[in-house]
């Protein structure tokens, strides 16, 4: 993987600097588009094209086009390295992505290794979705915006709500076999056992990523535990097919989740007859009571065929970089990640964020939701199943916000 970075970096174009003197901005989104991560893939493709159209409709950015270029990294490393050098041999200057942290790790080191060998044609890489610790730890760079909370983050606040829960006795956790699920499962065993030592971990599975297609083998193993409860950070068909599999089995039990709304999840769910037994940490639903954010999920739903708006972090990301851009007074990528550094803003859902200067983590609200049927007041269902997400508890910014070892270098 490192030679084929360097030699990557070595191959580049020498012609980056002609992104910013081009009528658009091209924003390289770098995610799957095949493969087992598709579902996921496609619904960001559209999220970031109806993203564009909205900066467009207000003159764009510092009066560019914004333009989605869509490159297909079939969650693979390597083949992301590929597109990037794609994606800057059109004079793509940033680039997006966000599914799967060992493709966010090889993309921040590219990025980091290409800037320093090409001084005056930097290139930013923005991160809605990836969430590994470690990339605004030890293996933060200068050229790396996250927009998504940390695994972290997103484990405090799943373990502090489950130690209010007195009848979670015993937990299962299953999760996907690389570096984002093999931090989720370390998280979890040392938060729990800080705040409820109580609790039993009866089982610690791990499985190969975008691979399974028959989870009831796992499922077997989580009933013969005696689990009340499963934590998990699968995502797409990884947790589709998960909760597919429990609703065969009839295994009644709580899920905590990071992605329990993403493709098929809610469907999976009813089909379970789950009824607020999945919670999800996340950083907005659907039915916040929020009119702007309200009023925008009712139109991507009409023009995408009742999909739902799944990355609020996404519309951060975007008009955070528009604003950057206006505050720089610049598309040059130096002098838009210099005004991204400590930026506050007004999130999607409502409540102020702010970019961390000293990592590159946006730190905003966050919220637990759990899935379930829908009472009046609530507008919104997912996936025609007549039941949606409800807020359980919401954590404000400040309640956020972890320390990081970053030490950053910067230009």
């Amino acid at each position: 993987m490192r030679k084929l970075m360097m030699a990557a970096a070595f191959a580049l174009p020498m012609m980056g600097g002609a992104a910013v003197a081009q009528d658009t901005v091209k924003i390289g989104y770098i995610d799957p588009l095949s493969g087992g991560g598709a579902s996921v893939g496609e619904v960001g493709l559209k999220t970031f094209q109806y993203l564009a159209d909205e900066l467009n409709a207000k003159g764009g950015i510092l009066g560019k086009k914004v333009e989605i270029v869509p490159l297909d990294n079939k969650t693979n490393p390597q083949e992301s390295l590929i597109q990037a050098q794609k994606a800057i041999d059109s004079g793509v200057r940033y680039i997006t992505q966000g599914n799967g942290s060992a493709v966010a790790g090889a993309l921040a080191d590219f990025v980091a290794k290409y800037n320093d060998r090409n001084p005056g044609k930097e290139v930013l890489y923005f991160n809605y979705a990836a969430v590994d610790p470690i990339l605004t730890n030890e293996k933060c760079t200068y050229p790396h915006f996250r927009w998504d909370a940390s695994s972290d983050i997103k484990m405090e606040a799943l373990t502090n709500y489950m130690k209010g829960v007195p009848a979670i006795k015993k937990v299962y956790l299953i999760n996907q076999d690389y570096s984002f699920g093999e931090s989720v499962r370390t998280t979890a065993r040392s938060m729990l056992k800080a705040k409820r030592p109580d609790i039993e971990i009866v089982g610690d599975e791990k499985h190969p990523l975008l691979k399974v297609t028959d989870f009831a083998p796992y499922i077997a193993k989580i009933k013969a535990s005696g689990a009340d409860t499963v934590i998990t950070g699968n995502w797409g068909q990884d947790f589709a097919l998960l909760l597919k599999a429990a609703a065969d089995a009839g295994l009644k039990v709580g899920w905590y989740t990071y992605y329990a709304g993403g493709a098929g999840g809610p469907t999976a769910i009813k089909q379970g007859n789950l009824n607020d037994q999945v919670f999800t940490i996340v950083e907005g639903v659907a039915n916040l009571d929020h009119k702007e954010s309200i009023e925008f999920e009712k139109a991507f739903r009409a023009k995408y065929n009742g999909q739902t708006f799944w990355y609020p972090r996404a519309a951060n990301e975007m008009r955070m970089f528009a604003a950057a851009a206006e505050k720089a007074k610049s598309l040059e990528p130096v002098k838009v990640a210099a005004a991204l550094e400590g930026l506050e803003f007004e999130v999607f859902n409502g409540g102020k964020g702010f970019m961390r200067k000293d990592d590159h983590q946006f730190f905003q609200p966050m919220y637990i939701a759990q899935f379930g049927e829908l009472k009046n007041k609530e507008p919104f269902d997912e996936e025609k199943t007549g039941w949606g997400w409800k807020v359980s508890a919401k954590i404000d910014t400040d309640k956020t916000m972890l320390p990081t070892t970053c030490k950053m270098t910067r230009p």
